[in-house]
């Protein structure tokens, strides 16, 4: 007799995500405790020893309440029980910049990035279920994000991976009921500050009231039909890109880009700004802080030529029209 089903979806999930990997490739699972986390290090742990692989679990301890540490010491504790080494609990401080949530991310990221690489895994895996992509799809959207941005969270990202995204979270809550394993449920979860749990809490289920069951599956849908269209046009724009830069010794200032308008101005609107953005990075604007609002002045160089001054854009970069050319360079 086999396992529950919902076990065997989740480790099924596992063993599809880690099938590029080479036997004996450490791998590590980001648990919190919760039950997505900690179904997947259950799921883990059950896998990776038979496709030939090693399990280990990091989980990180945010110093953000009473009793995070001794937290995060039980999960360290659970993990030999799940069959996963080395298992260790990682301490960050949090900042304040942009925000609690974010500040939280940026240093559970950084946390986990630095451990992988000093334990040399080939992977780290996130518990990320369908719900949470359902979530970051409705939080991008109401901040008017692009198609990049509604593609959510993607299921590999470097060392990242998320087997679950397909996967809802009553499933874990389920796996974690099968095989005898009691999730923590973090208070910040049930916490109405935090934008997400709002969300999660109230507006996700004022769309299911209203619109019908089935919210979430339509967004996580919606997510990978974004990300494929997305991946599409970022291919196009770079082709575009490695045709339209301009070999110019006179332009080879380190860190100035110029392009040929006119191979840029019957392009579709949603390439020829990717082809833009790709430059004004290229050049030395930060990604981060180079906004749609900066790639609208520069695409108006070539859609609304009238003579007009430089741009600017973050990082210094000012970009000018001459002879046809668009420049990016530092001043």
């Amino acid at each position: 007799m086999g396992p529950p089903p919902v076990v065997a979806d989740v480790r099924r999930a596992v063993r599809h995500a880690l099938d590029d990997l080479a036997p004996g490739a450490l791998v590590v699972v980001a648990c919190s405790g919760g039950a997505d986390s900690l179904a997947l290090a259950a799921a883990l742990g059950f896998v990776a020893p038979r496709i030939g692989l090693r399990g280990g679990l990091l989980t990180v301890d945010h110093g953000l309440q009473a009793g995070s540490a001794e937290q995060a010491a039980d999960v360290v504790r659970l993990a030999p029980t799940l069959g996963l080494a080395p298992a260790e609990a990682l301490s960050v401080s949090v900042g304040t910049s942009g925000g609690p949530e974010a500040a939280a991310r940026e240093a559970r990221y950084a946390a986990l990035s630095e451990a992988a690489e000093r334990l040399g895994a080939a992977a780290v895996l996130l518990g990320h279920t369908r719900d949470d992509q359902a979530e970051t799809v409705l939080l991008r959207l109401a901040r008017g994000s692009g198609t990049r941005s509604l593609a959510g969270m993607p299921a590999r990202a470097g060392l990242y991976r998320r087997p679950l995204l397909e996967l809802g979270r009553e499933t874990t809550v389920a796996v974690c009921a099968a095989l005898g394993l009691t999730p923590w449920n973090d208070p910040h979860n049930l916490d109405p500050r935090y934008t997400r749990v709002r969300v999660r809490e109230r507006l996700l289920p004022a769309l299911e009231d209203e619109l019908g069951p089935g919210i979430a599956e339509a967004l996580s849908r919606t997510a990978i039909l974004c990300r494929e269209d997305a991946d599409a046009l970022d291919d196009w724009a770079e082709t575009v890109y490695a045709r339209t830069v301009v070999r110019d010794s006179a332009l080879s200032d380190i860190g100035t880009v110029a392009l040929a308008v006119s191979d840029l101005s019957d392009l579709p609107v949603a390439v020829r700004r990717r082809v833009l953005r790709r430059a004004a990075i290229e050049a030395g604007a930060p990604a981060g802080t180079l906004a749609a609002s900066h790639v609208l002045q520069v695409d108006r160089l070539i859609t609304e030529w009238r003579g007009q001054r430089r741009v600017e854009v973050p990082g210094g970069i000012g970009v000018v029209r001459r002879c046809g050319t668009l420049i990016f360079a530092r001043q």
